[in-house]
């Protein structure tokens, strides 16, 4: 099975040292011709995890994003939400027809406001049972140190998923299979939301008292969420499991999350102009922020917390004032 690399950041980055530690060669589309010349001649990614080093003979580097689908069976999509439509805007339908592809992407699409497997079906008319999931928690650093890790890997066949799973299983790397495709991708939207103001939290200087009752709230108004918007498609929804609440818990306490180390500049007094300009990147927090309050207007779930989230990120709430809420409804 031939498998195709799409993105060049931290985390596909770390997707394709995973395959190739399973013995893998793979086809990687890296827009830069400039990254894709250092690479070849340093064997490291010059912008991202650079510590993770790679065998050229297992690297089929190509900026032409049309001629690494071509030679792919399985294309792994690994590119932040905010640019996933730009990056696959160029690829005809028909480049689409027998490929299976893996979302590694932990958002939703800007303009659509959709998952991956609802723009990819409405876009170009991809099947869902060709589409699969795979998510944390797993941040990729800890994968270039060769941390273990577990992945949870989601699509509608079970065997099938379970088997596409086995290419990514390397000493460091655990997986696991389950059948929520649609819940998996909002708990991996919602959980950079709350990252995002546990990191505010922790810059306002709340102690972990107080964070550890803001996670547990968090977790239920996800499950709660999740509850609503998954109605079909899962054969057991157990919001404990390491995909759900173990992704939860590591994007707010780590301090690898992005999401968490930004929203600690906003409750220290920084504009969101300011972090983007300071840290170089917009989260998936924020972005998220804005796709689930749309989303919710929908499906009117109790999201006290998100709702206080958006409203410092895009109403101009003050930091101090949003949390003052927050306290008032915790339990």
């Amino acid at each position: 099975m031939q498998f195709g690399i799409i993105g060049g950041g931290s985390w596909a980055t770390a997707l394709a040292k995973i395959l190739t530690d399973s013995g893998n060669t793979i086809h990687w589309f890296i827009r830069n011709e400039e990254s894709i010349h250092y690479f070849k001649k340093r064997k490291h990614n010059p912008h991202y995890l650079s510590t993770a080093y790679f065998n050229p003979a297992q690297l089929q580097l190509n900026a032409d994003i049309n001629a690494v689908i071509d030679a792919s069976d399985v294309i792994v999509i690994a590119v932040p939400s905010a640019y996933v439509e730009d990056a696959l805007e160029l690829v005809p339908a028909e480049k689409w027809v027998n490929k299976k592809v893996v979302s590694a992407v932990k958002g939703i699409t800007p303009t659509k406001n959709q998952l991956l497997h609802e723009y990819l079906a409405e876009t170009v008319q991809f099947p869902l049972k060709d589409y699969f999931t795979l998510l944390g928690p797993c941040h990729a650093e800890e994968v270039a140190a060769e941390k273990l890790s577990y992945l949870t890997f989601s699509g509608n066949n079970e065997t099938e998923t379970a088997a596409i799973a086995t290419f990514f299983k390397t000493d460091y790397i655990n997986t696991v299979v389950n059948t929520d495709v649609v819940g998996v991708q909002y708990a991996a939207v919602m959980k950079n939301i709350y990252a995002l103001g546990a990191g505010i939290a922790h810059g306002l200087e709340y102690g972990d008292n107080f964070l550890s009752v803001y996670i547990a709230n968090c977790a239920n108004e996800m499950s709660a969420f999740l509850q609503k918007i998954t109605t079909t498609g899962c054969s057991a929804k157990n919001y404990t499991a390491s995909v759900y609440l173990g992704d939860l818990l590591v994007t707010c306490y780590s301090l690898f999350s992005r999401n968490r180390t930004f929203g600690n500049m906003l409750g220290k007094g920084y504009s969101v102009k300011a972090a983007q300009l300071e840290l170089n990147m917009l989260p998936e927090g924020y972005f998220a922020s804005k796709c689930i309050f749309k989303t919710n207007t929908q499906i009117q779930a109790q999201m006290p917390i998100a709702n206080a989230i958006h409203a410092i990120l895009w109403e101009q709430l003050t930091a101090e004032e949003g949390f003052k809420q927050i306290e008032s409804f915790l339990t």
